[in-house]
């Protein structure tokens, strides 16, 4: 699939309770993304900060891997088949190293953000 076939209403990213808290493990669904680019990077960013807040000092790279998949958050884009990032493929550098505060932000790619922002704005004016 390609950005050119977006769905209707955007690309959709599933966000995925792994300590088994949510009911399907599914906690929410972010939509709105206009293309598949920004919603990989919006799913890559929200694990990135999911892993870093499993890792406590002084813990291994297997700690902090065991401890996300006991209490972290996974991503998936919806619907984007081989087109969408999957966490596996780089959950083995994410544990090794920890992320810039800009590989964390996901709230800057967060399309509810735009939202948020245009509802200040009108209370502004």
């Amino acid at each position: 699939m390609s950005d050119l076939f977006a769905p209707e209403g955007g690309w959709r990213v599933r966000i995925l309770d792994l300590s088994g808290g949510a009911q399907d493990n599914i906690t929410e669904e972010v939509g709105g993304f206009d293309t598949l680019m920004h919603a990989n990077a919006f799913a890559r960013r929200y694990v990135r900060d999911s892993v870093e807040r499993c890792r406590v000092p002084g813990m291994s790279s297997k700690d902090v891997l065991e401890a996300w998949f006991a209490f972290g958050e996974d991503a998936v884009v919806i619907d984007a088949e081989e087109g969408g990032w999957k966490s596996a493929t780089e959950l083995g550098d994410f544990v090794d190293s920890r992320a810039s505060s800009e590989d964390r932000d996901w709230r800057a790619l967060d399309p509810r953000r735009e939202e948020l922002d245009a509802d200040l704005d009108e209370d502004d004016a």
